[in-house]
Order: structure tokens, then sequence, then C-alpha cells
């Protein structure tokens, strides 16, 4: 805990903490330091009042403040044991079982069990806060503990009986009389379950618990079980523990569980481990339920023992079925009734159950028992059986001696509250009424300035001098002395107890009613014996040490009681044997809820008469015994420990002024003089709103409660601001005002009640400077009656000054409230404007909204269903109204001082003044004329409602005018005069709406009579709230109308901006793509940040932003300037400094005063003097370039000008100074520094500029700078891909489509061109005749064995031989190319174009966008497009579809320029060839191909030239010995197998002149050989040449001996064989 404590009472300390096992949970949680000296009520309030959060832990030291915190807003999650997410280590290696549980944990981590933390808690804690946290805890469903484990095994445990007695609540049993009943959990006489468990169980105990006791629908989280988070970690401190719970019905039979209140008592751990804790459940428990799983040996004779001690026993059995040795069944004796005289055990088995069957049997079992058969024992009780068996008992001598001193104090309370007021406190009685009647009297004639009536001197003088004669009753001599003890535990102790006592005798718990009703005690009335460990392990061992007596009080004690304890008084025997099950006699019991007692007493009225018996003393000026001259300072004692001081006394409307401003004066005198600032804050409500509890919730402090007694009055409690809060409030105490018994009207004397109440509510009301209205409906309740008190005391404080900040608070959401509520904030609006509270300031809500807000908090009150669990609503709400109240605070700091002690006082005495004359305009009993007011306000807030609707209307359509102006929007001058013409609309619209507010008040004030008769008083109020209300609407509308065209113009700014930012960065974006693309390398985001950080301080240079009006900064940096020169001692140039601003364009120039005299004389030759000025020069230009860098660097920076720039930078200058060895002047330092801060006011005028009227503009892109880098990133990566994927488009796809598209018809061209200028290639004959005299000319053995082996191959060779001759010859190659070029190229942007209509924006998939293109190519431009490179996932990519046309389309154009430039160049043929998809070579010899058929024996060509022909015909067959037998050729397959091997049987040496073809039509019939043709038959001249000249060469080539040539032959010359040739193909 990280908090600071006030001086705290110091109950007995405790040991300092050893070095235990358990001791570790408390360091954990660091509680250590409150282990010696724990934790009081007064160091709570430092942790619950001040915390307007429900945060969550984020260490385990959080916890123990965290759960207090929860606790005191009654918070469901008040032990939930989750911190924030702590750093998680991979090593798991000896860990505990909570930190492996953490890391396990979800978003939160567990520090320790739930359990655990309550434990430690309460161990470090005082008795007293010990208290208050179970009051609480009870209030939240929770179980509290009852026997808390010692950290110190070895020591006795905890019986914590003195929590218990603050817990008082109300129920309504299911008896016949049904009553309500009251009681406190300690002395109540009520059934007690006790659980334990025995052995392994299956289920949660403590869960079967939880839905026993609340059914399963709503089942609560009564007791922590392991289901809950936390609860599966281990427990370190609570083994042992034992909590109970309290269950109360609430009349409703289908709702309740039992019908009675039960307590049910839960043991912690196994009971085995935990005898003692056993043995005091069983003898103080009306009925044990045991869990059992299997049992060892010595476990069933412990529970063998629990059958002899226990009244009632039920056992669940959980054990192994199949183990019979291990069931329970085998214990339960048949005789078992007569053995020890109980019924027989009821056994219940629970192998099988769920938790929910479980409880329900459980439930169903105990309510047989109820209400009559189970003994009532109570808590008190079981607390003397604590003792003998050796349990600490908290309640030790020290309470006991104060318990003693309070019976004494009450013993006549017996006879009658109202007898014992009047014996033992007369100074409240008629006297004192008397007396405030009588100076009321007296301040009227006063105020009229009549002279004082003797009679009405002579009745005072009278009530002076009997109320002289008093002396000090024995009951307030008690009470005084006890108060004056030293010891401040003693004195906590019996306040306290005072209070709790007081409730019990008061609520019918009487002695005299306890001894009649003794008599009649009912048979089966058991008493409750001590008995001790000893006896669970020997059941048959008898106790005579220890019984209990039934004394003539009834009382139970111990027979053997220690010496140094005191006699126990007899009147506490009361509270501790319960005569009657049925709950008739245990409690106070009505009808009806409490109602409040006129004569009920509480400790109020004891301090009261403490302070009257002071105030008495000093009116009368009687001596007084020293210890009520030091009744102030014990009163200021009590102040500041939290007990109230009672300001005003409400039953007799009087303040005693003497006694509360000599308690301020000791108060003042023990706090700092400096921090005495006080603000007063108090809760104004009728009786039943509760006031006490509400400020109980709120700050931990607690007020008598007024609303079920005869309280009435007003009561101040002090609160010290922890220092964080002293600062934002301005204040450094709080004064808490509480307001009790307000509209209680007796029926005996309303109009004198209705006056006092006005008279209570206007002094709270006037002393207030924040005041919280409490609004509860009530059935018995007048709305009219408890309004106007309210609206009343306002009208009134009005009248003496400023009224207080109103905050209201309703109980329940029903219309009856909310509509109070409305009417009242109405009027405190209304009358907070007249009195020029503001409340608002620029920041707040438009129109100056109502400051006040209505706050709904449905608090889980004492007297309401005490079966309903926490709400979360009801914490966020409490926190919610804390909130609200400190902000009200706030705002009284901004609208006044704080007060101090002497002020509120004088404050108080103004307005009591002001009450006792009644000296206000409007009276304290005009009730009539404060609703009609309150109406008035409400209808005046409609008309207000309207009226700011309709200027919301107007509003918005001038921002549509504003906004439209979009051109002129950049225009300054257009600009200023739009704005001042629509603020003069704005004054003229808001006066003519509030004229006629003005109409309407006018007119509402004279139909009313009763308002028409006070217009005096109420037209100035509601006339200066439209004034106001014009003038604040006014101010709004104009405010809103430039924050609106400021708005505009930055976002017209921004939006310029972005778009330079865009421009800018687009060169940028291209240039770091084309770089990126021609290195082929990646850049990285460190890269890309490098170069933004550039384009960044180029945009903001270049920027246009607005420049600032009024603010200069020359004559600051002048300022700067002079100072400067003024610490250097340079005072003879301060002249120089006026030269700054002069916009000077010229450049630092050395000159010759620069340099002192001996400089001059030294280097007095001009050569000399150039080199000295260049020196200087240099060292000029050096400090020039570092401020060049230095105002480049503060450009950057995200901020505003500043002084310390120019500060820096005279700096830097001194140190380049020193750093120099030359001889030189001040001249030079102090020229060069003017020099500098005249060129600094241009360079930072920009920067400053920025910040004048487009601050909010350079704050939003400043801040939005990491965005537009992340931006600028993605546009490089998308644009880089972009450009890498329209790269691989074009090159994979387009460009060679582009190719093919221009050389496909070039080849057919160059085909066309050959065909029409060659004769040869006229026909098929003439072709093939060419090609075979070519083979002669050429003379080529190799030619002729190509044209042999494949016509068509050496057709084609000749063909693109030719073809390459002719290429050089074109002229229009280049042109075509070009033109082709244009053409393809438009035709692929007119695709792009067709394919990008209707798609925009961002794109998933680009490769459908891609395969359209390619579609729309093929089917509009009859381009050939291969698809093929589409496929995979290189051009499926995310991306802009704009984007990556403008990459395509700049790619493309690329492409042309490219091919272009190529096409420009000299043709290579070689390369040309490899682009022209049709070779014209097969274009032409596919012309001179009429046929393609061969001779199938030979393989000459047919040389028919009728296209269709059927009959083949070759002109010139081959011979035998030229053909390739036995060659892969093709046509030598076709020779008959038998005439080959008959061939080639001949002798090969022998020429066979004949043809091979002569028999041809016999083999094939579509070929014929003319007979008439002599070439048919035998060899031509041209073949007998080829023969002879090639013989050897063939016979070689085909493996055979060279054919025998005829002589004739060698002699045929080359001119016969053509002329052969000649004569076979073209005659």
């Amino acid at each position: 805990m990280s908090f600071k404590f006030p001086t705290r009472l110091s109950s007995k300390k405790k040991k300092p903490l050893k070095d235990y096992a358990q001791a570790g949970i408390i360091q954990k949680l660091g509680l250590e330091a409150f282990w010696v000296s724990p934790l009081d009520p007064v160091s709570l309030l430092n942790i619950s009042t001040w915390t307007l959060e429900n945060q969550s832990s984020q260490v385990p030291k959080d916890l123990p403040t965290a759960f207090l915190q929860r606790l005191w807003i009654l918070s469901p999650d008040a032990r939930n044991p989750c911190c924030q997410p702590l750093p998680v280590t991979q090593n798991n290696d000896n860990k505990s079982p909570e930190e492996m549980f953490s890391v396990l944990g979800g978003d939160g981590q567990y520090a320790t069990n739930p359990l655990d933390l309550v434990a430690a808690a309460f161990m470090s804690s005082n008795t007293f806060l010990q208290q208050e946290m179970t009051v609480r805890m009870v209030q939240c469903q929770f179980a509290v503990p009852l026997v808390l484990p010692n950290i110190d095994l070895e020591e006795p445990s905890h019986f914590l009986l003195w929590p218990l007695r603050g817990v008082v609540s109300q129920w309504r049993s299911h008896l016949p009389d049904k009553m309500f009943q009251e009681g406190d959990l300690a002395s109540t006489y009520m059934p007690v379950v006790s659980c334990v468990k025995l052995g392994h169980c299956g289920v949660s105990k403590s869960q079967v618990l939880n839905q026993m006791i609340s059914g399963v629908k709503t089942c609560s989280e009564t007791f922590v079980h392991r289901g809950m988070d936390g609860g599966q970690l281990p427990r370190r401190l609570s083994n042992g523990l034992i909590e109970i719970g309290w269950y109360r019905p609430t009349g409703e039979t289908t709702k309740d569980i039992f019908p009675v209140p039960v307590v049910i008592a839960n043991l912690r751990g196994d009971a085995g481990t935990h005898e003692k804790n056993l043995s005091l459940l069983c003898q103080a428990s009306s009925v044990v339920v045991v869990f059992c799983g299997n049992l060892t040996e010595k476990e069933k004779q412990l529970l063998t023992s629990c059958k002899e001690i226990a009244s009632k026993l039920i056992l669940i059995d959980f054990s192994d079925s199949e183990n019979e040795e291990n069931r329970i069944a085998g214990l339960v004796n048949p005789n078992l009734e007569e053995y020890i005289g109980l019924p027989e055990v009821s056994v219940l088995q629970g192998r099988a159950l769920t938790e929910n069957k479980l409880a329900k049997m459980l439930q169903v079992n105990l309510k047989h028992l109820l209400p009559d058969k189970l003994k009532l024992v109570s808590l008190e009780a079981a607390a003397n059986l604590a003792v003998g068996l050796g349990y600490n008992v908290d309640e030790g001598a020290v309470c006991k001696n104060v318990m003693a001193t309070v019976e004494e104090l009450l013993k006549g309370l017996d006879e009658g509250s109202a007898q014992f007021r009047e014996k033992q406190l007369p100074l409240q009685g008629l006297w004192w009424r008397k007396l405030a009647e009588l100076e009321k009297k007296e301040s009227k004639q006063k105020k009229y300035g009549t002279e004082i009536d003797p009679q009405l001197q002579k009745e005072k003088k009278d009530i002076l001098a009997e109320l002289s004669s008093y002396k000090m009753t024995p009951v307030m001599k008690i009470f005084i002395d006890a108060l004056f003890t030293t010891d401040k535990v003693e004195r906590s102790y019996f306040l306290t107890w005072m209070k709790l006592r007081l409730q019990q005798k008061q609520t019918g718990l009487f002695i005299n009613q306890q001894v009649e009703r003794e008599k009649s005690l009912p048979e089966h009335y058991q008493e409750l014996d001590p008995i001790n460990e000893e006896q669970l392990s020997d059941p048959g061992t008898e106790y005579q040490d220890c019984h209990l007596d039934s004394e003539e009080n009834g009382a139970l004690s111990h027979q053997e009681k220690q010496q140094d304890e005191p006699e126990q008084p007899p009147s506490m025997s009361g509270f501790q044997k319960c005569p009657d099950p049925s709950f008739e006699y245990q409690v106070a019991s009505c009808s009806q809820p409490f109602q409040r007692d006129p004569s009920w007493l509480g400790l109020e009225h004891f301090l009261r008469e403490m302070g009257l018996i002071f105030e008495i003393k000093h009116l009368t000026a009687s001596s007084g015994s020293l210890n009520v001259v030091r009744l102030p300072s014990l009163a200021a004692d009590l102040l500041l420990h939290g007990i109230p001081l009672e300001i005003m006394d409400g039953d007799a409307i009087n303040i005693p002024f003497r006694w509360v401003g000599d308690v301020f004066a000791e108060l003042k005198r023990r706090l700092p003089q400096q921090q005495c600032r006080t603000r007063v804050l108090t809760n104004l409500g009728v009786y039943h709103a509760r006031n006490a509890e509400v400020l109980s919730a709120l700050f931990g402090v607690k007020f008598p409660e007024g609303r079920t007694r005869s309280t009435k009055g007003l009561y101040v409690i002090v609160l010290c601001l922890p220092e964080n809060l002293k600062k934002e409030m301005e204040c450094d105490f709080l004064l808490l005002m509480d307001v009790e018994g307000l509209c209680l009207v007796p029926p005996e004397n309303t109009t004198t009640t209705q006056l006092r109440d006005n008279e209570m509510a206007t002094v709270a009301t006037g002393l207030s400077d924040v005041l919280l209205q409490n609004i509860s409906s009530h059935e018995s309740s007048e709305f009219e009656t408890d309004f106007t008190v309210i609206v009343n005391a306002l009208l009134c404080i009005k009248e003496r000054g400023p009224i207080p900040v109103c905050q209201f608070m309703v109980q329940d959401e029903g219309i009856k409230s909310l509509l109070q509520a409305s009417q009242l904030r109405h009027v405190s609006e209304m009358l907070q404007t007249e009195t020029k509270d503001r409340g608002t300031t620029k920041a707040d809500n438009h129109y100056a909204q109502p400051t006040s807000s209505i706050t709904c908090v449905k608090g889980p009150w004492s007297n309401m269903s005490p079966s309903e669990p926490g709400d979360y609503q009801y914490s966020k709400a409490v926190l919610k109204l804390l909130r609200n109240m400190f902000d009200a605070v706030k705002k009284c700091a901004a609208k006044s001082k704080a007060s101090s002690l002497p002020e509120v006082l004088a404050r108080l005495s103004s307005v009591w003044d002001a009450v006792k004359a009644d000296s206000f305009s409007t009276g304290l009993q005009n009730t009539d004329l404060a609703l009609a007011f309150s109406l008035l306000c409400t209808e005046h807030s409609q008309w207000r409602d309207s009226f700011l609707k309709h200027m919301e209307n107007w509003l918005m359509e001038a921002r549509q005018k504003i906004f439209a102006t979009k051109a002129k929007a950049l225009d300054d001058a257009v600009e200023k005069d739009f704005l001042n013409e629509l603020k003069d609309e704005a004054r003229e619209e808001v006066k003519t709406e509030a004229d006629k507010l003005r109409s309407r008040v006018d007119s509402c004030l004279m139909a009313d009579d009763l308002l028409k008769m006070n217009t005096e008083i109420f037209k100035p109020i509601l006339m200066r709230n439209v004034n106001d209300l014009q003038e604040r609407t006014t101010e709004e509308i104009i405010q809103r109308l430039e924050t609106l065209n400021e708005s505009h113009y930055s976002f017209t700014q921004r939006k310029k901006f972005e778009t330079l930012l865009e421009k800018e960065q687009e060169p940028k974006l291209r240039e770091l793509v084309e770089n990126s693309k021609s290195t082929e390398v990646l850049l990285e985001d460190k890269d890309l940040e490098e170069a933004f950080e550039g384009l960044w301080s180029k945009t903001l240079s270049n920027f246009d932003f607005r420049p600032s009006e009024t603010d200069d900064i020359t004559t600051r940096v002048k300022d700067i300037l002079r100072a400067n020169l003024i610490s250097r001692g340079l005072q003879k140039h301060m002249k120089k400094v006026e030269d700054i601003g002069q916009n000077s364009t010229s450049s630092f120039q050395v000159s010759y005063d620069h340099f002192g005299y001996r400089t001059r004389l030294k280097y007095m030759f001009e050569d000399n003097n150039r080199v000295q000025r260049l020196e200087a020069q240099q060292v000029a230009c050096k400090i020039i370039e570092e401020y060049n860098q230095f105002v480049a660097d503060k450009n950057s920076l995200p901020a505003d000008f500043s002084d310390s720039y120019i500060t820096e930078m005279l700096e830097n200058v001194e140190k380049a100074m020193k750093e120099q060895t030359m001889e030189i002047r001040s001249a030079f330092e102090v020229d060069l520094k003017v020099y500098l801060c005249s060129t600094a006011c241009q360079d930072f005028k920009k920067l400053h500029d920025r910040y004048a009227k487009d601050a909010e503009l350079l704050r939003y892109i400043t801040a939005n700078k990491s965005a537009y880098l992340g931006d600028f990133i993605y546009q490089f990566r998308k644009r880089d891909q972009c450009q890498n994927v329209a790269q691989a488009f074009t090159s994979m796809v387009i460009k060679p489509a582009v190719l093919d598209y221009i050389h496909r018809p070039v080849g057919m061209q160059i085909a066309e061109e050959i065909l029409a200028k060659e004769q040869k290639y006229h026909s098929p004959r003439v072709f093939h005749y060419s090609l075979l005299e070519e083979l002669i000319k050429e003379d080529s053995f190799e030619s002729f064995q190509e044209y042999l082996h494949s016509y068509e191959s050496f057709g084609l060779r000749k063909i693109r031989e030719r073809v390459v001759t002719h290429l050089p010859e074109l002229t229009t190659l280049k042109k075509r190319r070009l033109q082709r070029l244009g053409e393809i190229v438009g035709k692929v942007a007119a695709a792009v174009s067709q394919t990008s209509e209707g798609t925009n924006g961002k794109l998933s998939d680009t490769k459908p966008q891609l395969e359209r293109v390619c579609l729309t190519l093929e089917r509009d431009g009859g381009v050939d497009v291969n698809r093929a490179a589409l496929d995979g996932p290189l051009f499926s990519i995310t991306t802009e579809w704009d984007l990556f046309v403008k990459c395509l389309m700049e790619l493309l154009a690329s492409m042309r320029l490219e091919l272009a430039q190529e096409f420009s160049q000299e043709v290579d043929i070689t390369q040309l060839y490899q682009c022209l998809p049709t070779e014209p070579q097969h274009c032409i010899f596919k012309q001179m191909g009429a046929c393609d058929k061969q001779c199938p024996l030979c393989g000459a060509p047919c040389d028919v030239e009728e296209i269709r022909h059927e009959v083949h015909r070759a002109l010139l067959h081959r011979p035998r010995d030229i053909l390739p037998y036995g060659s892969s050729s093709l046509f030598s397959t076709s020779f008959p197998e038998s005439m080959n091997q008959v061939d080639l049987g001949q002798n090969k040496n022998t020429l066979d002149i004949d043809m091979p073809c002569r028999d041809l039509h016999t083999h094939s019939h579509d070929w014929i050989i003319s007979f008439k043709d002599p070439n048919s038959q035998t060899l031509c001249v041209y073949w007998r040449y080829v023969l002879a000249r090639f013989n050897k060469k063939f016979a070689m080539q085909y493996e055979k001996e060279p054919a025998e040539i005829p002589e004739e032959w060698r002699k045929i010359s080359q001119e016969e064989a053509l002329d052969s040739l000649r004569e076979t193909f073209l005659t």
C-alpha cells in the first residue's frame, strides 16, 4: 500500500512478524508494516474516500488496497485477487502453485487465494476496522471470519466477536404473526448450521452452501469456492478459518429458502487437521453437516466423537462404494438414541449427486428441522465456549470494562427513553427550546427597529437563571469521564458500544423481559457446555471443570473465571441464552418496518448534552469544572477521529454558538495555520432519504441516522484532503454537513414544524459551498412539503449571496423522484445564474449547459431485502456521484476562494442571524410562493430549451454556408468579411429570440396573482437570467462560428497540404522506383524513411502557412540579444541591436573596424591586411554555416519557435569565438550576432507562423506524420510491385504479341516482291529447271547430294539465299515496321482503356483484368496473344488498378520508343529473320510446289502444274547409280524387294543404262511414264553428265564400286547438259 495515514488508534500491538511459512503471504501483499501497528477506520478513509475509479491492481501489494476500496463501495468483485498481466517467464521450475496458476491465467494473474486476501486484511486491521469490514461484507452477502487462524501455528486462533456486534439487520420470519424483527449477528439466538469436511470429497462444499442459501438460479458467492477467480490457488493463511454467512428471510414464502434467520458456518480445510475448531463447532452449532470421503481410522474415531458432542449431525457420504470398510454407514450405532440421548444420525448418500441436487437435498432436510426442531444459539455464547477451548477472544479486559461502564450509564433506560432523557439530559428540554424562541422574537423586534419587549427580556433572564442552577447528572458525568480517558482504544470501544447498546436496549432487549421469559424455557432447550479437545478423542470423558450455570439473570458463564478478568455485569446476561426458539422474544418485533420513536435516544443526544453543558456555563457565566472547560478540546479530538459535531439542535432549532465557536477555535489551533482552507459540502434531504447512509457510502463517515430515530439537527465532520486533491480543489479540508430529521412532521404541530424545517434547511444551504440534494420517494411523505422546504431555502439564501453549487441524487427512477429532481435543478440553475455563477468555461458543453447533474444511486440500504446480492451498478453509481461532488468542489474553486474556519463560523453567524430575524423577502413560511416559483422555473426551462433549439438550427444553417465557401475559404479577406457578417447575424438572431423570452416572462408573471404580487422579487431574477442566457448564447454562437470557420479553413489547409505532399512525393516515388529498377536492389524501410524526411521538410518549407497577425518575434529576439550583451559587458554596442529586423539581405562582411590598433599596425601592408580579413571572413562563414544547420534542425522539430533558440544560437557564437586565436575586437562578435539575429527573425518567422493560426493544422499533420510516412512506404511498395508486374506483363505478353503483329506480314511481303521480280519463280516447272541449272553451274557434289536427298530442303535453301540477297534492296521495311508498331500500340492502349471502364479502386487480383486485356486484343484487334505466361501466381496481386494502368501505359510508351529506335537502325538480316513469324522462303516454296508428290522409285518431284491432278508425272527421273539404295532415303523403300534383290545381285561393275522407273506404272498406278519420251527410257544427257562428273564420289558416298561410264559420256559438256535440261523442261 502506497498511501499515507494520519495518526491512528494504537490498539494492542502485536509481536513482530516472524519468519513463518504463512508470513510470505503477508509480505507478498505488502502488509508487514501493519502487522505490528494495524490499520484502523481512520486509515481506511484515506484508502476509500479519495478513490474515484475502480482501478485494477497492478502488483500483489495493491490487492489489499483494492479489496478495501471495493468493499467500501460494496462491489461484488471486492475479493478478486486478479492483477494485471506481468512478464511471464518460461522457466516453471521451482515455482509455487500460485505462480504456476498465474502463468495459466488469461488477461490477468491471480496472486493469492481470495480467502487468504480476506484473512490477511483482517490480520492487519484492528478490531474497529474489522467491524467496519464485517458490516460491509455482510451487506455484500460475503461470508465473514468468525475464527481467524493465528499466523503462528503454535498460538491459539482468534475468535472475532466484536466485529459481529456491529452487524445489525431486519428480517421477517414465517411465523404466524409474521412480525418484522431486528437484531445483531452477535447476540441474536438463531439456528447455527456448521459445515465441515472429513477426507477427500469430489464436490465443492462452499459451492453447495452457496446454492443452498440462495438457490441455483440466483446463486450468490457468499463463500469463496474453487470456481471463483483465484479460488483454485492453495490456501496459505486461511486453513482453519471458520467463516459465517447470515441468511435472513424477507417474509415472502415463495422467495425465501428458510423460514427463519440462519447462520451458516464453514470450516476451511480438513476437519481432521483442525480438531479444536471442529470441537467448537460441534458444541456451538444447532446442527453439524459433515462432508465425508474415504476415512482413515483416526478420522472415524473423530467422527464418533462428534456424535457424542453435537446436538444434531448430518453426514453426507462421498466414500468409494466398492470399499466397504470406508462406508460411513458402518459407524452408525442402531441404538445411538439410547446411547447418547440424541436422534439417530442422518446419513445422506452424495456420491452420485451433483452440487445442485446436493444443495436442494440439504435445503429439504434443514427446512424439515426449522423452525422448532433445532436448538438456538448465539455467537456471543459461542465466544464463552471458545474461551474454554483456549481461543483468543477479541473482547478483552478493556472491552469488558467499557461494557460495564456503559451498562452503569444506561441502567436507568429500562424505565423508558423519555423518562431517561428528562432526568439525565435535562438541558435538551423545554428551557433550551424556550430560550431559542425568545431569541428569535428578540431578533425580529430588532429587525423592525422596535424596542425590545421588557417581558421578553424578563422571560429570558428567568430561563438563564433556571439554567444556571444546572448540575451535571450522574449519567453525563460518567459519559464525559469515559470520553476523557487517555486510552484512545478504550474511548473507541466506549463510543461504539454505546451506540450498539442503545440500539439493543431500545429495540426491546430488556433484562426484565428476559428474566420473565426465562421462566417458560422449552424443555428441549439445551445449554452449551464447553468441551475441550481431549473429549473428542475420549468420548466417555466427563467434564466437571467447566459447565454453564443458569444464574439469576440466565447468564452463560465459565465456572472458573480468570482472576484478572472483571465479573460480567448482570445486565449483559439477557443476550446470552435463548428462552424460546420461536423468535418471538429474542428480538424486537413489530407488525411494520421499524419507524421513528420520538423518544429514541442516540449517542448524538449525549454529545448534544455535553455541548449544552459548556454553552450554559458560558451563557450564565457560572463557573465550571476543569472537565467542562476542556470539553471543546475533547469535541475537536472526537471530530478529528470521525465523531460528528452537532452545530444546530434540530429539535430546538437553536445553535450553541459559544460551544461551536470554541470547538472550531480548538480545531483551528490543532491544524496547520497555512492549511485551513475549507469547503462545506452538505447533504440535504428529508428524514427518509437516508442521508447518513449516503454520506457513509460516499466518504466512509458515520453520521447519526435520523430515519428511525428522533435525531434532528445539523452535524459536521472534518475530512483532510490528500495533497494531490488539495491542489485541484484549492482547499485543505472538507467540512461534511448532514441534515437529519428534515420534514418529519408530528401530527400535533404541523405549522411550527414546517417553520423549523425551513429554518434548518436555510441554515444548511447558507453555510454550504456544495449542496447535494438527496431525493427519495416515500409513501407517507408529502411531495409539495418536502419540495418547497428546499426551494424556500434556496430563495432565502439567494438574498444573502451566491447559492451553493448543487448536485442531485435520486434513490430510485420513479417519476416522483425524477420530477422533484428536475424541478429542483431548474430552480438552482435559475438562482445560480442570477448570482453570476456561470459555472462553465469555453471547454464545457454548448450554451453553458447546467453544471449540476442527476445521479441515480439504488443503494443496498440496511432496510432493503437482506437476500439481495451486491450490484455492480451501485458501485459504479457511488463512484460517479463522488466524482460529481468533487467536480462541484473544483467549480467552487473557480468561483471563489475557500474559507477559513473563522470565516465559516462568521458565515454561520450571519445566516443564523438572518434566520432568527426572518429577514428574507420571501419569508421562511411562504411555501406557496416557493412552489409557484419552482413551477415558473420549470416553464422557463422549457422556453430556454426551445430558444436553444432554435439557435442550434440557425447554427446548422450557418455551418452549411461556411462549408459552401470552398473557393473563397482560401481568401483571408473574403473569409473575414463573411465571418463578420455571420457574427452580426447571430447577434441579431439571439437578441430577437431573447426578446421573445422576455415577453413570455412578463406575461407569465402577470397571469398568476401570487407571482404578480411578488413581481419585484422574481422579475429581476428572471430578466437577469434571460440577459445572461442571451450573453452566454451569443458568446457561444460566435465562438462556435469561429470554430466552424477555423475548422473549415483548417480542413481546406489540410487538403492543400496533402495535395502538396502528394505532388512533392510523386517525382520522388518515380525516382525511387526507377532507382530500384535500374539497380535491382530492394530498398529497405530506413532508406525510404530518409527519403521521406527530406520530402517532409521540403513540403513544410514550401507550404503557405497563414502568417501571425499580432505576434512578432523580432521584439523577443532584440530583448534576448540585449540581455546577452549586458551579461557580456558589451553595453556600448547596444545601439546596434536596433538594426535587427531591417530586412537587410546583404551578406556579412568583415570590416576594418573589427580589428584592434595593434593588429592593424601589424598588418599594415595591403597583402597582409587581405590575409587577415580573409581569415576573419572564413571564421564568420563557418559560424554562419553552423547557424544554417542549426535553423534546419529546429525547423524539422514539431514545435513552435522558442526564445531558447536565440539563446542557444548566441551561445554557439560565443563558443566558436573562444576557439579562435586571431586578435579581433568585440565589434566583430557583436556585428555577427546582430547579423545572425536579424537573419533568425526571418528564418524562424515562418516556423512561428505555422503555430500562429495553423497550430491545429500543424498539430494534426505532425501527429499523422507516421501515417503519411506509412502511406509513402506503401505507395512505393505498391508502385514497385506494380512496376514489376507491369514490366513482366509487358515483356512476357505484350511485347511478343507486338513483335508478332509487326513482323507477321513482312515475310509475305518479301515473298510477293521476289515472286514478282524473279522469272524463275513464275511456275513450279521453271523453278525446278532453275534448280537443276544451278546445280550444273555450281558443279558441287554436295549440292547434288542435298538435292537428291531432299528436294524441299534444297529448294528452301536456294530461295532463302535469294531472300537474303533481296533484303538489302528493301526500302520500305523501316516505314512498314514503324507503321505497324503504331497500329499495335494503339490497339493495346485501346484494349487497356476498354478494360478499365467501370473498374477503379483496389483490386484483390489483377490477373482477371489482364486476361480481359488479352481477350480484347484478340477479339477487337485481331492480335495473336500467348496467354500461357499468365498462368501461375506472378500476376495475382492486390493493387490499385489505376496505378497499375498508369505503370502499364508508361511501360508501353517506353517499349514503343525502344522499338522505334531499333527499327530506325540498319537492318540486321540474321536478327530480322529470327523475328519473322512467317519466313519468305516457305511462302515462295509453297507457290512453287504445285504438287508435293515424288516418284516412289527415284524420288523425282512431280512436274504437273495443273491443280488437283490425280496422275503424277516427272519430267526428269533419276538414274539408279545416283540414288542412295540401302540408305535411309524415303523413296528407296518404294522399290520392290524382288527388284532390289535382282538388281543388286547383278554385276555391280556393269552399268545399267536403263531407267529404274521404266516399269513405274506397274508399281504405282497414279504415276505414268510416256514411252514417247526418250528421257523416260534412257538416261538423259543431263544425268549422264552428272554421273560422269561425280561417279567416284557417288560410289564412295554409297560405298559401292564406281560404275563403268561410257567414254562418250565423259565427253558431254556442261552446255550440252544444259541444253538437254532446257529441252526437257522448256519445250
